[in-house]
């Protein structure tokens, strides 16, 4: 059964009641007979199981990124310096 958390909107009194779902809200402070508000909160999230991991779920053929350009696909030519020839290196000296 779920625990519910009730604050008292005059006297502030927090306090936790386990019901069940087909149970009524309270609506009376057990302490000052005031009205009662039900609190929420955050839970957390609990994955269990597979399929929540990125490649549990997509195939290889799937990507998130979005295309890349032609120019960004193929490397820019990189240029070489060329070595002077060996004999005209020889030939100065």
């Amino acid at each position: 059964m779920p625990t519910y958390q009730y604050s008292c909107t005059d006297c502030g009194h927090f306090f936790e009641a386990v019901q069940s779902f087909s149970d009524d809200s309270l609506t009376v402070c057990p302490e000052c007979d005031g009205k009662l508000r039900k609190v929420f909160n955050a839970v957390g999230v609990v994955f269990k199981g597979s399929g929540f991991y990125r490649n549990d779920s997509r195939g290889t053929t799937t990507s998130t990124s979005p295309a890349a350009s032609p120019s960004e696909s193929t490397p820019a030519p990189t240029k070489t310096e060329s070595a002077a020839p060996a004999s005209t290196a020889a030939a100065s000296s």
